[in-house]
């Protein structure tokens, strides 16, 4: 029986010699993503075309895919008489700790919040169950735009315990990572959180709060965070642009 191809139809029938360069070029765009993720091009500037084919033993016709690759995501920039400059940054996010935003991306400029909804309201079904309360007990709601550098990264949904939730309402939650006021509030330290995290398609209402195209990438992510005695407290739904955020983590076979 032949196998079928899971090529896409223009690529299955493309020369084998295209199919290849076009490999190639995929492979190149994958490593300079991560080191312009990570920061290597420190003066902001790429090796020129003829440097990568040499670099990675390939033409300089998948050097430019590669490139273009990274042009359409926002990542880099080429030009005339500079060379191919980076133009956007994509910041780390660690999955090893339970940290606040701010505490994560700290070194690449003030994370500020611009909060857009703030109070109380009734749980959804779903946070109810999440934060262990009865259906329709009340919630504190705090609806936040994430910047860093000034730039939009995120839109936060969180839903709050009561009486974890009450007392923020006073709080600065403009210049503040909710972890920490918990923790202040409360003398308690936050334990264990669970993670999940999806890729979706900007709806028009996310995708104009974070001045991305409609449809455009976004990191879903849903975190439930526990006080350290195992109580949950905090329930969030957040949108990542995926052009300006990577989840990182490093992990153990146990």
């Amino acid at each position: 029986m032949t196998p079928t191809s899971t090529l896409p139809l223009a690529e299955a029938a493309a020369p084998p010699a295209t199919r290849r360069r076009a490999d190639r070029a995929h492979t190149i765009a994958e490593i300079l993503r991560r080191q312009v993720v990570q920061g290597a091009f420190r003066d902001g500037v790429l090796p020129d075309e003829q440097a990568l084919a040499d670099e990675y033993a390939a033409s300089r016709n998948a050097v430019r895919q590669a490139l273009d690759a990274l042009r359409a995501e926002g990542l880099v920039e080429r030009v005339p008489g500079t060379g191919t400059l980076v133009t956007a940054e994509k910041y780390a996010h660690g999955l090893n700790r339970l940290t606040g935003l701010a505490e994560t991306l700290h070194e690449h400029g003030p994370v500020t919040n611009e909060v857009r909804a703030a109070g109380s309201v009734p749980a959804p079904a779903a946070v109810a169950r999440g934060l262990r309360l009865r259906p329709g007990s009340g919630v504190v709601y705090i609806e936040r735009l994430r910047r860093v550098g000034g730039l939009p990264l995120s839109l936060d949904l969180t839903y709050l315990a009561p009486d974890i939730g009450a007392p923020l309402l006073g709080e600065d939650l403009v210049n503040n990572d909710l972890f920490a006021l918990i923790e202040r509030s409360t003398g308690r330290r936050l334990g264990v959180a669970e993670l999940t995290v999806e890729a979706v398609s900007a709806d028009r209402h996310t995708a104009a709060v974070l001045q991305a195209p409609p449809g455009a990438a976004l990191l879903a992510v849903e975190r439930l965070s526990h006080l350290d005695g195992g109580r949950p407290v905090d329930l969030e739904f957040i949108r990542f642009r995926g052009d300006r955020l990577t989840m990182t983590a490093r992990i153990n076979r146990g």
